[in-house]
C-alpha cells in the first residue's frame, strides 16, 4: 500500500467520522475503532461504526487535504460523496448566490 487512505465512519449515533490512514487498510481501522483502541476518540462513545466510504490517494499530502475538505462539508454533501452522486455534489459545492 502507498500513500494513505481517508474514510468515513457512520456512527451509532448516525453521525459521521472522516478519517485518515497511511498504516492500515480502512476495514482495519473500522475494526480498531469498535475495540475501543482509541479511547478518548471521537468514536469511543458512538460504537459501533460501520465503513461507509473510503478513497485511497497516491500521495499522503493529497489524502490530508481531502480528509480536511470533507471535515468541513455538510451532511448532505457528505453522503452525496458516499453515494457517488456527483450531480449533487456539485450542486452542493456551489454558493447560495448560485457562484462556485
Amino acid at each position: 500500500m502507498s500513500g494513505a487512505w481517508v474514510y468515513i465512519l457512520r456512527c451509532s449515533d448516525g453521525s459521521y467520522y472522516t478519517g485518515l490512514t497511511k498504516q492500515a487498510e480502512p476495514e482495519a481501522r473500522e475494526w480498531e475503532h469498535n475495540e475501543g483502541t482509541y479511547e478518548d476518540s471521537y468514536t469511543s462513545t458512538r460504537r459501533p461504526v460501520k465503513l461507509v466510504y473510503a478513497e485511497n490517494f497516491e500521495l499522503v499530502v493529497d489524502a490530508i487535504a481531502a480528509e480536511r475538505r470533507i471535515k468541513g462539508w455538510s451532511r448532505r454533501k457528505k453522503e452525496a460523496l458516499m453515494a457517488g452522486d456527483w450531480q449533487k455534489l456539485v450542486a452542493l459545492s456551489k454558493r447560495r448566490g448560485g457562484k462556485s
